[in-house]
């Protein structure tokens, strides 16, 4: 069974009998490579019947290639000089081609292969990748075995030096892809980068819990009226987030030429923003209530609104005061520095990551 090595250092031909390269952008794509290395090494093994070695590297090719076939080039260069049996490329760049997003594509001759991470989707990715490396390794290895079923992928013989091609159904296939560019946006770590705007909507929050009126107001609100002040605080937030931070893709702008290049990365950085506004406001709504318990008198709230305070009254009251928060945080978010916000949007990580390459190539 061959050994995985991640990194640039150390012989690698001397350790097994044949070398896989995985050739990836830094970041998830780097992640999910030296994770799923070891189930490709084994299925390798299995495969084969010889030893294998898999020489994980970080390398940010994306940066200076936007196209399939560019980045291919750039692989069988990497394969050449490293001297490694197959090579192939994890990118977390989204490929476009004229009816869909693209997922993968093979060139048999040059023994060397290329993956689009966003296009397999938001959920089971590790696994995802798993199964269509060892496809894409079916197609280079020189007896492969017929191919096996996807799910919802379409493979087709290609012309040219792309022999083998996969893509996904059309709506699927980009309903997929913007999923997997947000998941690699990692929305979640968007609260701590928003300290600002937190710090902001809590201290909009302690006042609202101790004004009678935000009480009342909160108790008469219908679910369907709060509901709505809800989605207005989120979507002012979301909006202001990014108008304050430049966070809109137009085509011409960063390098982007396609129109929807830069649809995708506007519907990226839109949900992205979203669910991580949701997460802030998730932790306002916590610390509101749990403070409306701690603070709050249940017999001074029962006599200020009329009737017995039990707990839909408190979850009432947490709600008013958090959509009442979320809306102070907004402008507290134009306080954040530009960086904390912009890792939210696609294109401008692509952009940080050449201009990180041009100064380490310089």
């Amino acid at each position: 069974m061959g050994r995985i090595i991640a990194g640039w250092e150390g012989p690698v031909a001397e350790q097994a009998d044949h070398v896989l390269g995985l050739v990836t952008d830094p970041d998830m794509p780097t992640q999910v490579g030296r994770r799923t290395a070891e189930r490709v090494t084994d299925w390798l093994a299995r495969r084969t019947g010889r030893s294998w070695t898999i020489d994980v590297r970080s390398d940010p090719l994306a940066a200076e290639h936007s196209s399939s076939e560019e980045l291919l080039d750039s692989v069988d260069r990497h394969r050449q000089e490293q001297g490694w049996d197959f090579a192939i490329c994890l990118t977390d760049l989204p490929l476009l081609l004229p009816k869909g997003p693209l997922l993968a594509d093979v060139s048999t001759q040059r023994r060397v292969a290329l993956v689009s991470l966003p296009a397999l989707g938001a959920i089971r990715t590790y696994h995802r990748t798993y199964r269509l490396l060892t496809q894409l390794l079916d197609d280079l290895l020189p007896d492969g075995t017929p191919p096996m079923r996807l799910g919802p992928v379409h493979r087709a013989q290609h012309d040219g030096q792309v022999d083998v091609r996969y893509t996904t159904a059309r709506l699927r296939g980009w309903v997929r892809l913007v999923s997997g560019m947000v998941r690699a946006n990692r929305p979640w770590q968007l609260v701590w980068g928003l300290s600002s705007a937190l710090a902001a909507a809590l201290a909009a929050a302690g006042f609202g819990l101790f004004t009678s009126t935000v009480w009342q107001l909160g108790d008469v609100l219908s679910p369907l009226r709060a509901l709505t002040t809800t989605v207005f605080a989120l979507a002012l937030m979301t909006v202001w987030l990014i108008a304050a931070h430049g966070l809109w893709e137009r085509v011409g702008r960063r390098a982007i030429r396609d129109r929807r290049l830069a649809l995708l990365y506007n519907a990226s950085t839109i949900t992205t923003l979203s669910l991580g506004v949701a997460c802030l406001y998730a932790v306002v709504c916590v610390v509101s209530l749990a403070g409306a318990l701690t603070l709050i008198d249940a017999g001074v709230l029962a006599k200020m609104l009329g009737h017995s305070a039990d707990w839909p009254t408190y979850a009432r009251l947490a709600w008013m005061v958090a959509s009442m928060a979320l809306i102070a945080g907004a402008l507290g978010s134009s306080l954040e520095t530009d960086a904390a916000v912009r890792q939210a949007a696609y294109g401008y990580r692509e952009e940080q990551r050449r201009a990180q390459h041009a100064e380490a190539k310089d």
